[in-house]
């Protein structure tokens, strides 16, 4: 008597299986999704006008939060070491750990996650409310194209505003962080600044930047695909806006991990 099989949805290899090629499946379609988006950017398809508007969303708007983590982030940088620096007399040391771990890494990171937080799920719940309520397919009948109209601009506005909001995150992280180890460690101005000076360089603020832009393209990118695949309804647009966040976030952190190795040559 010939062995029964389990039923196919408790097979594990065929749910493994089934499960890698729809992440291939996906990969491609992104792939895709990012080429007709610098296709439109490249062609002058792209429209203008919804580029800035996302720009001011996702620059100007975020800017605040931006800036009131990475103030915070400094203070508590320099609250749990800028003593440690100062009992050893290596008070120059802090402002050279403090710059070169926002410049490199807390700057782009934390700005990346707020933004992933704040502007992936937007993205992905208003394509994704579109889809649900047709109005993509409208757009179609319009003759005016999904990837023009609403998908380019978006990777476009976040690829640009990202570096600009990593600058910000850079100085006011600093900044917050000399404050705490003046007045909590006594560390002198022209110990902190000669620290700086002497041992951070101009390529240390630039690997940042070129993260966050990175950073941006993953974000915008993956808000509008899943936005784009979006099903069933409200439930629908709610899974796609926690995929959305969810997935930015995991690529953000393994793609930091590859650029720090390739920019810095770690």
């Amino acid at each position: 008597m010939s062995k029964a099989r389990p039923p196919l949805a408790l097979d594990p290899f065929s749910s493994l299986g089934r499960t890698m090629l729809s992440a291939v499946a996906g990969f491609g379609e992104a792939c895709l999704l990012y080429f007709k988006s610098l296709k439109s950017l490249l062609s002058g398809t792209i429209f203008w006008k919804n580029t800035f508007l996302q720009m001011e969303m996702i620059g100007l708007k975020s800017l605040p939060i931006v800036l009131v983590i990475s103030v915070f982030t400094g203070m508590v940088f320099s609250l749990q070491i800028a003593k440690i620096f100062a009992t050893f007399g290596l008070s120059s040391q802090l402002g050279q750990g403090l710059t070169l771990a926002f410049a490199r890494e807390l700057a782009p990171v934390l700005t990346g996650v707020v933004v992933a937080g704040r502007i992936g799920s937007s993205i992905a719940a208003e394509i994704g409310s579109m889809k649900v309520t047709e109005q993509i397919e409208a757009l179609e009948a319009l003759s005016t194209d999904p990837i023009d109209y609403l998908v380019a601009p978006r990777i476009v506005a976040a690829s640009l505003m990202l570096p600009v909001l990593v600058v910000f995150a850079d100085f006011s992280g600093i900044i917050g962080g000399f404050l705490i180890a003046a007045a909590y460690a006594n560390i002198p101005v022209k110990d902190f600044i000669d620290g700086i000076l002497t041992f951070v360089n101009f390529w240390d603020f630039c690997g940042g930047v070129v993260k966050a832009a990175c950073f941006g393209m993953i974000i915008a990118g993956v808000g509008s695909f899943k936005g784009l695949k979006t099903e069933n309804g409200a439930v629908g647009v709610g899974k796609a806006t926690t995929e959305s966040v969810v997935i930015s976030t995991i690529l953000l952190f393994i793609l930091n991990y590859f650029l720090s190795m390739i920019l810095y040559r770690l």
